[in-house]
């Protein structure tokens, strides 16, 4: 026989008094408040463009308006409603207070800043549309707000001529230095002399009369004369080389084309000329050899001295097996050096007795 099954109707009570049931409209109870509780999806969102107020209702306009009425609508209320041209009692403008009016124009501002835009149009349409994108309304909204408004490629422009600028500037100031220095060198100054000697420029002649110029501004004279003269006959190369407007960043990058056409070509003909048909290197082929070999780049080998390039190339330099040679030379010349020199015997005794490698206590 079943067991009787439990029932919470009995006696016509229903099932109000039913304990199952009464769990069953508690929980439906708490659900039903839950989802009231969740905020509504809209696509008015505060921050946001115009905040609550749709930017097409702030200016009075459709959606559908065109650029043309846009610019209307927004010329009318700014002119109502700028602070400078705002009264209080005006027709229209009645119970309109300063800051209120303030506010309004603002509001006009950002509508018409939303709307005059076409991408940013189109993104304020997308979000009354889909309201539900919540965070990707966000994010268009602050990336387009964030981006810069500047054209990258002006930014990267100006800061090119930033650099050359600055570049120029830098090589014309040593260049000024070594001259300078050269100036004050008896060994330059004297040839110098010399020469504008024979050319006649400092051959003093009597001044009489109101021409006639005191000592200081003669030697001022004879000084810039002889400067001139080491600018013109001396050729100062490597860090300290007279500047010039095709070494700058943005005469490199213009002139980019070109140079990468001439290596090519150089490069061609290296091969051509000396891996197929064999031929001989000349001077400055093996120059360039041996400068590769260095590592050293064209301003540091044009700053050697012809001397010093003269024998790279008695001793055969440009021969890899010969530049392994006088490499080890130099290595070993270096540490000979070294180990005999007063200075670096003064620096190994103060790293073996006082350097940073050795522990000492500290008194009380």
């Amino acid at each position: 026989m079943a067991a009787p099954t439990e029932r919470c109707c009995g006696g016509g009570g229903g099932f109000a008094g039913c304990p199952r049931t009464v769990r069953c409209w508690w929980r439906l109870a708490v659900l039903l408040l839950s989802v009231s509780s969740l905020p509504t999806v809209t696509a008015l969102v505060e921050g946001l463009y115009c905040g609550t107020e749709v930017c097409y209702d702030v200016l009075g306009v459709t959606r559908e308006a065109a650029k043309a009425d846009i610019a209307r609508a927004y010329r009318q209320l700014a002119r109502r409603y700028h602070p400078d041209r705002f009264r209080p009692g005006d027709p229209g403008l009645e119970g309109e207070t300063n800051e209120s009016a303030q506010k309004k124009f603002l509001l006009v501002a950002t509508a018409y800043e939303t709307l005059k835009d076409e991408d940013t149009r189109r993104d304020y349409d997308y979000m009354l549309d889909h309201p539900e994108e919540y965070y990707q309304h966000y994010y268009a909204y602050y990336r387009r707000q964030l981006t810069p408004k500047v054209d990258v490629r002006v930014v990267i422009l100006v800061t090119i001529c930033a650099i050359s600028i600055f570049q120029y500037y830098s090589w014309h100031s040593s260049y000024n230095e070594a001259i300078n220095y050269l100036v004050t060198v008896p060994k330059y100054r004297i040839q110098a002399t010399e020469i504008a000697k024979q050319q006649g420029l400092l051959n003093r002649t009597k001044e009489k009369g109101k021409n006639r110029r005191s000592k200081e501004e003669i030697r001022e004279q004879e000084e810039e004369v002889i400067r001139d003269i080491i600018k013109t006959k001396i050729d100062i190369k490597g860090g300290y080389q007279k500047p010039n407007l095709s070494d700058i960043l943005l005469c490199q990058i213009v002139l980019f084309p070109y140079y990468l056409t001439t290596y090519v070509a150089w490069y061609v003909s290296w091969v051509y000329r000396f891996t197929i048909c064999r031929e001989d290197y000349g001077d400055e082929e093996k120059l360039y050899i041996i400068r590769r070999y260095m590592k050293m780049s064209q301003s540091q080998f044009d700053s050697l001295d012809e001397n010093t390039k003269q024998s790279y190339v008695e001793k055969q330099l440009w021969i890899k097996e010969n530049y392994e040679v006088y490499r080890k030379e130099q290595e070993e010349e270096m540490k000979v050096k070294m180990a005999t020199d007063p200075r670096m015997k003064r620096y190994r005794r103060w790293m073996r007795n006082e350097g940073p490698g050795r522990l000492t206590f500290m008194d009380d």
